[in-house]
């Protein structure tokens, strides 16, 4: 199940020492920190001839090949138009570019620089539509993503604009009621009040994949895989409906990219066939199951929905416990 929760608001720029943290060095976003490296090692290499100090513990050939390979990825990136900005993009170039040299190389340059290994790419087929498809409802945009807000590998909350009609319209009337509520508790300073509303807003979101919880095995990874698409981005989301917990069923988009897709690609989502019937989901888990790539690694993943039937069983038998010991 895809979640994305809401909020009316307004987006603020960070402010804390914490959240220029988040954005990395420079102000360049977490996710990309490497893109700048290698972006600077480049810069560095054409005014000195040197590489990076520690590259060789990466790497298996000598420091004359290396000024090699440097050589060819200033040459490529001044051709790129526009140059990478994205650490996929970035590992497309490295990829492309020594294509020809040893595999363990190219991938030790690219760990050396945090950027995705050959077989974590995927090549995405569902560009963003540029009209609206059968059955959707209405559209909204929303405001960058903050990393913060990323719960797991399917849930998020994000926020739309209350100043803009056509974005706070498509939020449910009880939500836009709930966040005026919450706004006029934290003004009377009345916290409890405030946090109780807040759980009452992010209960409403959307659904389309299923992504393993935090706890089970490859959820870290699914929460730092869609941390990394959505991060600091606006999404497009395309609703359709509502499903039988009274949520949005959508389909989210970020940077032209589908989010589903990609998520399915690379391994850290189930086709949630029982809300979401259409065949190429199916297709993409089935290419991720057959390269092993992601939570297809592991032999027989549990299924998420399967992990919370179970501990859901499991703390009703706790509580029932509890409730006989407290009677005695």
């Amino acid at each position: 199940m895809f979640v994305l929760r809401f909020l009316c608001g307004q987006w603020c720029k960070p402010t804390t020492d914490e959240d220029l943290e988040s954005q990395g060095y420079q102000g360049v976003l977490a996710v990309n920190v490497g893109v700048a490296a290698l972006a600077h090692d480049l810069f560095h290499f054409e005014i000195t001839s040197q590489v990076p100090e520690g590259l060789s513990k990466n790497v298996v050939s000598s420091k004359k090949a290396q000024a090699n390979w440097y050589r060819k990825l200033l040459e490529a990136w001044r051709a790129a138009k526009p140059p990478p900005k994205t650490p996929e993009e970035a590992a497309r170039l490295v990829i492309e570019t020594l294509k020809r040299h040893q595999k363990a190389d190219v991938e030790g340059l690219l760990a050396f620089y945090g950027l995705p290994l050959p077989h974590t790419l995927v090549q995405l087929t569902a560009g963003a539509p540029t009209s609206l498809p059968a059955g959707v409802k209405y559209e909204f945009q929303t405001f960058p993503v903050d990393s913060r807000a990323i719960a797991d590998g399917d849930g998020m909350t994000v926020y739309v604009s209350t100043t803009d009609p056509r974005e706070s319209s498509c939020v449910p009337r009880e939500v836009q009621v709930a966040a005026v509520q919450r706004s006029q508790a934290r003004a009377e300073k009345n916290y409890t009040k405030a946090d109780a509303i807040h759980e009452k807003i992010i209960e409403s979101g959307y659904r389309g994949i299923d992504a393993p919880e935090n706890a089970m095995p490859y959820g870290k990874e699914a929460k730092e895989e869609l941390t990394k698409v959505v991060q600091g981005k606006c999404l497009r989301v395309l609703v359709y409906g509502e499903d039988q917990y009274g949520r949005c069923v959508a389909d989210i988009y970020c940077d032209g990219k589908f989010v589903q897709e990609l998520m399915l690609k690379k391994g850290f989502a189930w086709h949630y066939a029982t809300y979401d019937q259409r065949p190429e989901l199916a297709r993409w888990e089935k290419e991720a199951r057959a390269t092993r790539v992601g939570l297809w690694a592991s032999s027989n993943p549990e299924k998420p929905w399967e992990w919370r039937r179970k501990n859901k069983k499991k703390g009703q038998k706790r509580i029932r416990r509890k409730d006989k010991s407290e009677g005695r």
